[in-house]
């Protein structure tokens, strides 16, 4: 007994020997099968700087402060891209205007928030009607910081847009790029740039939801047509802010969201920048303006596209006295018919859309959509006549209308 307790003693002092001389010696350079590289590294072995500085950062990755480089995602390089060529472009608005209570006759200053964007180097901003709207003082911020007196020089309440201008050194403006906006496509990404709750340069991403939205326009009785309609985020001091394609170009200007609690619900509407381009002319020039007008206040669109054949768009309603009043074009119809039924006589109103005329052709080209209508008829100056290609019962026929102004 005694003398095999010995041994064991012996055999543990020699184990402990020859695992002290072999970790001074390192490793062999392969271990294992012949010709299989072994797992740790001659040239960096277990227990060496390296080797514990990856154990302290798997142990504690959040002390660990390193400079490796971000790979950024074609999408991220996109955004980036986009905020860094219009971010300077964009511009804050404040302004203050008087309000009179009602109840206790009292006079009181408010305050109100939007964005615009440059339009050139001469000062003119670019915003919502409804951003300025009423305001004794408007103030423009600049992304130098610097803040200028404005001047509303141009106003188109209808559609909701307001040219300011102030005076600031060129240097310090710089103009934004203007798009496109014929052929956008629903599902196309989008970005707004603005100040939502004054917060500055706040960029938001989505898509292109739909085309061709209406919503009431701010003079009474009218819509605004013919909207983009984006899931990008907009909120309150959003509004005249650039809406941008992926190239940084302005295809619209935020107007408006759909909500019932005052802030974003994934619903909000732009013009369309080839609506804007229109009337910046006559807006810059003039202070308003000067528009060709045909009388036809709604048209339908039809189906475009069965078996080739334009469908053209459905006259909905008519001004009464005006051009195409004038010219014969008709409308949808109103049709009353009284019964009587027992002891009481009742009335019912239906509407005829079978007696409206549908619009092909405008000067020969092909209308398909609402909008390119009213771009075709603004093309033209009051007092010029426009030839229109109409179906009437079945008889496709042409008819002349000497055009209006408003």
């Amino acid at each position: 007994m005694r003398r095999t307790l010995l041994f064991g003693l012996f055999c543990l002092f020699c184990g402990m020997v020859g695992a002290r001389l072999a970790e001074q010696a390192g490793p062999p350079e392969s271990v294992g099968r012949p010709g299989v590289s072994s797992q740790v590294s001659a040239a960096q072995p277990v227990g060496t700087a390296p080797a514990r500085a990856r154990a302290a950062e798997n142990a504690r990755p959040w002390a660990v402060n390193t400079d490796r480089v971000v790979v950024l995602t074609a999408e991220e390089q996109t955004n980036i891209h986009v905020y860094e060529e219009v971010s300077r472009s964009v511009v804050h608005i404040n302004t203050r205007s008087v309000e009179v209570d009602a109840f206790f006759s009292e006079a009181r200053e408010s305050q109100g928030i939007g964005s615009g964007a440059v339009l050139d180097k001469a000062g003119h901003i670019i915003t919502n009607f409804h951003v300025v709207d009423g305001a004794r003082n408007i103030d423009v911020t600049l992304v130098s910081n610097q803040s200028y007196s404005a001047r509303l020089i141009g106003k188109d309440k209808e559609h909701d847009i307001a040219v300011l201008r102030i005076e600031a050194p060129p240097e310090e403006l710089f103009p934004i790029q203007l798009g496109a906006s014929t052929h956008l496509r629903v599902g196309q990404r989008v970005y707004a740039l603005g100040n939502p709750f004054g917060w500055d340069g706040t960029l938001t991403t989505g898509i292109v939801s739909s085309l061709n939205r209406d919503l009431p326009s701010r003079v009474e009785g009218r819509v605004m047509q013919s909207l983009i309609q984006t899931d990008a985020a907009m909120n309150p001091g959003n509004s005249g802010g650039p809406l941008l394609d992926t190239g940084a170009r302005m295809i619209g200007m935020c107007v408006a969201i759909e909500t019932r609690t005052g802030q974003n619900t994934g619903v909000g509407f732009a013009i369309p920048i080839d609506r804007i381009k229109q009337v910046l002319p006559d807006l810059i020039e003039k202070g308003h303006v000067v528009r060709a007008d045909i009388g036809i206040t709604h048209v339908m669109e039809t189906n475009n596209s069965v078996q080739g054949v334009n469908h053209g768009l459905l006259v909905a309603r008519l001004t009464p006295g005006g051009p195409a009043d004038r010219a014969g074009l008709r409308g949808f119809r109103k049709v009353h018919r009284r019964y009587q039924q027992g002891g009481m006589i009742y009335e019912t109103e239906t509407i005829d859309r079978s007696h409206a005329d549908r619009i092909l052709a405008v000067d020969g080209e092909p209308m398909r959509t609402g909008m390119r209508f009213r771009d075709k008829i603004w093309e033209h100056k009051p007092g010029d006549q426009v030839t229109l290609t109409i179906i009437r019962d079945g008889r496709q026929m042409k008819v002349a209308v000497t055009l209006g102004g408003n």
